[in-house]
């Protein structure tokens, strides 16, 4: 399995992946459907401008890994386009459809929390809860094989940790903006701890004038 793919190369794999899920009666996809489906503006991150041409070239890429195949209809002139990036017979990556699901919204949305994926995923596959999510992402993270996620450091302010695919090889987690958070984490639990009374103590005031408002209407 290559694990250096590009960002066109894994929405395009993303695309085919989750069209295979959610409308199997429209896959195989011919090149129109793919730079349709590669260039939503919602459900995508980055949003990107592909033309025809560019989608024939990654498809030219894919080809050669083996990654994508025609196949075309009986009687139809168009060609359509079928993933062999997992569970194929070609191929050597099997997936369970919760393992799937995760991977095809890293490869459509880049890094997600385990509760961006439990949404993110309801049309691809079925979460119970977050934990279940979780469980999901260390298996991928510990495969035997070759792990196909990381979890990056915590950002600075939030409370859940970001998954990412490592299918565009190594990520580089000490680089990264939400690394400054794991270096210094009393320091930013301090800061949390004290945004978040300082909220609380504002709503509090604010219940306080609705009353006094609500008092003096009445």
């Amino acid at each position: 399995m290559d694990m250096d793919l590009t960002l066109n190369q894994t929405r395009l794999i993303g695309c085919l992946i989750e069209k295979e899920i959610t409308t199997p009666d429209q896959y195989p996809l011919s090149l129109n459907a793919l730079m349709l489906a590669c260039n939503q503006k919602s459900n995508r991150d980055p949003v990107l401008e592909l033309s025809e041409s560019e989608i024939q070239d990654v498809l030219d890429e894919l080809s050669k890994k083996h990654l994508v195949r025609e196949a075309s209809g009986f009687g139809s002139r168009v060609v359509k386009y079928h993933q062999r990036f997992c569970n194929s017979e070609f191929g050597e990556l099997k997936l369970n459809d919760q393992e799937l699901g995760v991977l095809c919204v890293l490869f459509l949305r880049g890094p997600q929390t385990p509760g961006e994926l439990r949404s993110r995923t309801n049309r691809l596959c079925r979460f119970g809860d977050v934990q279940e999510v979780e469980t999901v992402l260390e298996q991928l993270s510990e495969r035997t094989e070759a792990p196909l996620v990381v979890r990056l450091a915590r950002e600075l302010g939030k409370r859940d940790c970001r998954y990412v695919h490592l299918f565009s090889g190594e990520v580089e987690i000490d680089s990264t903006p939400r690394a400054v958070a794991a270096q210094s984490p009393g320091v930013d639990e301090d800061r949390l701890t004290a945004l978040e009374a300082e909220v609380a103590a504002l709503r509090q005031e604010l219940t306080e004038v609705k009353a006094m408002v609500d008092e003096l209407l009445n």
